[in-house]
């Protein structure tokens, strides 16, 4: 047989085709990223912008995040970097709620033991 009567080869030049004019190797499956770590970025810019109820957010944002990680890692899944993200915001923002909670909590329990009520006088 000719080469007048074969299948017309690929325009690309960079894929590798066979006889039939199929291509050698499919394309690159990309894993798919772990909703956990999704999750866990969100909740972790929700702790630290939504005021009081930060605390109980930033904290389920940790376990979310440090649960994603070992996923991620035992799975091969995309989505460390927003993981990452999610355990470090969610971190600040349970600091940040609990020094306001500690600071509301114990300003005024300081005032009351001592003897001068104003305890800011000194700064």
């Amino acid at each position: 047989m000719s080469d007048l009567y074969k299948e017309p080869r690929s325009s690309d030049p960079f894929q590798e085709t066979n006889d039939y004019n199929a291509p050698f190797n499919p394309p690159p499956v990309v894993p798919p990223t772990n909703s956990k770590a999704v999750a866990s970025m969100v909740l972790g810019i929700l702790s630290v912008v939504i005021p009081y109820i930060g605390l109980i957010i930033g904290i389920v944002g940790i376990i979310l995040s440090s649960l994603s990680l070992k996923e991620i890692n035992r799975h091969g899944e995309q989505g460390r970097g927003m993981a990452i993200a999610g355990l470090v915001c969610s971190i600040i923002g349970t600091l940040i709620y609990t020094l306001i909670i500690i600071f509301i909590v114990i300003a005024p329990l300081e005032a009351a033991t001592t003897k001068n009520p104003d305890i800011f006088s000194d700064i």
